[in-house]
């Protein structure tokens, strides 16, 4: 789905700050394809590096942290989208929204119910500010310092959101891995069916799909790396991470060198 374009009244009510090309791409299906395979790696490579590689929760979140905030900065200071340094950045803060969730629930005993509230409440309240600010929600808005700011703190609570939401109806109802996301995948189909055929709001219909689609990949990496005896295919966390880092890599050089992704200038369209 696509949400709309930047019309002439987005542009006059952009507040003051440093103007940019739109660094946010297109939402085609390539977008889809490459955001889901991060979140899939968001769960697998968290896994991988807490219990595989025993680092832990705490030192894996902060090493996640520390290279998420440097490619944030790097990001920042791009004056237009740069698919190497925007997609590299939604891997990371997969992993940094996992492992928020993970270090809640695990560390210090927050129950699924409370973190999936509290994330809630918090996109939503970064929602409100973003509009209460900028009047629009539409990622074809980001031209902005500020705006870019709001997009990535929603970015951030969809994925803890949808880690807890997810984990927290994954256990509730003890579907399994493929149950699971193929229940997710239903409910996105529902909300792609409802924009191209009922008129449902586009900029209303990203985000949700974008929250869903955090709980559909990790339980699509669980159903791939966990062993068979747990209801997995036994890939592993390594193997399923190392398969979708490489096609994920592939499909960013093919938008690099493409650069059908790009929406570089303000449109007059709704």
């Amino acid at each position: 789905m696509k949400t709309p374009s930047i019309s002439k009244e987005g542009v006059a009510n952009a507040s003051p700050g440093r103007q940019m090309l739109n660094k946010v791409p297109e939402v085609t299906l390539y977008f889809w394809i490459i955001k889901i395979m991060a979140t899939t790696v968001g769960e697998t490579a968290a896994d991988f590096l807490n219990f595989n590689l025993h680092w832990g929760l705490t030192n894996t979140t902060y090493l996640m942290a520390i290279l998420f905030l440097i490619t944030l900065f790097f990001q920042f200071r791009a004056r237009k989208y740069v698919p190497g340094i925007y997609w590299l950045a939604v891997v990371l803060i997969s992993v940094v929204g996992t492992l928020v969730t993970d270090n809640l629930v695990d560390n210090y005993g927050v129950a699924l119910e409370t973190t999936t509230i509290i994330f809630g409440l918090a996109l939503l309240a970064t929602f409100v500010a973003w509009y209460a600010s900028e009047k629009t929600l539409s990622i074809h808005s980001i031209y902005t310092t500020k705006r870019e700011a709001f997009y990535w703190l929603a970015i951030l609570f969809t994925f803890a959101l949808g880690t807890a939401a997810g984990d927290l109806i994954a256990e509730g109802l003890n579907l399994g891995y493929w149950i699971s996301a193929l229940l997710f995948a239903i409910v996105i189909g529902m909300v792609t069916l409802a924009y191209y055929f009922f008129k449902m709001n586009a900029v209303l219909a990203f985000w949700i799909a974008y929250i869903l689609t955090r709980p559909f990949g990790a339980s699509l990496g669980d159903y791939l790396s966990q062993p068979s005896h747990a209801g997995g295919l036994g890939l592993g966390t390594m193997g399923t991470s190392a398969i979708f880092l490489v096609i994920i890599l592939i499909l960013v050089i093919y938008l690099t060198k493409t650069r059908i992704d790009e929406n570089p200038r303000l449109s007059s369209e709704d």
